[in-house]
């Protein structure tokens, strides 16, 4: 597995937009469909913004890129606290990818029957059952982080930690929402895992992950490819 690459910019706005310039070279160089999972949070909204945004909106090829998403709250798609929702006003909506490659996780049934649902969504756009490091499932991953390490529903103390055959999982324990998660199994299956942070407030957990403190969820997330934390200045916690 990778080891962590760092790149600072100047302010969260330069992260955006060095990230999405990152992001469409990649899916330029892809020969063919091109997958990548999103991730909620106000850092990954404005970087959707400028993807929607000249020049990305028109270089970037949608028509082989498919959508997919590393968490999801358990509420409906129009629901504000959607992180497809947030996706779809800033991003979706505005360029043209179509619609049969957007996968948002189901937030319908039951809380397992939707887990099992987007599992077999992504084992059918993966073409085979079991995941395969040598065969990435993901072109690039998107992720955030939390004050208190967590990325994706990947919170400290939960049992989502340690599952290491499901590719995703309901999260119930210590949060106020339920929800639903890719596992680690399945955000390494990843050619790129990019960590997007902003702000002074993250310093400290960025800080503690990338001293490799195990405690911090984002700690132990890997790639079969690359890993790279874009930090602006302030997020930069290794000097704090």
């Amino acid at each position: 597995m990778a080891a962590s690459k760092i790149v600072t910019l100047e302010d969260a706005d330069a992260l955006a937009w060095h990230v999405a310039g990152w992001l469409t070279g990649l899916a330029e160089a892809s020969p063919g469909r091109f997958a990548v999972a999103l991730s909620g949070g106000s850092t990954p909204k404005r970087l959707y913004e400028v993807l929607a945004s000249a020049p990305f909106r028109d270089r970037f090829p949608w028509g082989r890129t498919h959508l997919f998403w590393g968490d999801e709250r358990f509420v409906p798609h129009d629901h504000p606290d959607s992180n497809y929702l947030m996706a779809r006003q800033a991003l979706i909506d505005h360029v043209p990818v179509p619609p049969g490659n957007v996968h948002p996780m189901p937030t319908h049934g039951s809380l397992n029957e939707a887990a099992v649902a987007y599992q077999a969504t992504l084992r059918s756009y993966y073409d085979r059952e079991a995941l395969d490091m040598e065969r990435p499932l993901f072109d690039a991953m998107l992720l955030g982080l939390g004050d208190n390490g967590h990325t994706a529903s990947l919170f400290p103390g939960t049992a989502a930690l340690d599952e290491a055959l499901a590719w995703v999982v309901p999260v119930t324990d210590g949060v106020p929402q339920p929800r639903l998660t890719l596992t680690y199994p399945a955000i390494a299956c990843s050619a790129q895992v990019a960590f997007m942070v902003a702000g002074k407030g993250k310093a400290a957990a960025v800080r503690r992950v990338l001293d490799g403190d195990r405690s911090q969820p984002a700690a132990r997330v890997a790639s079969a490819g690359e890993l790279t934390w874009f930090l602006d200045r302030a997020a930069d916690g290794r000097a704090a």
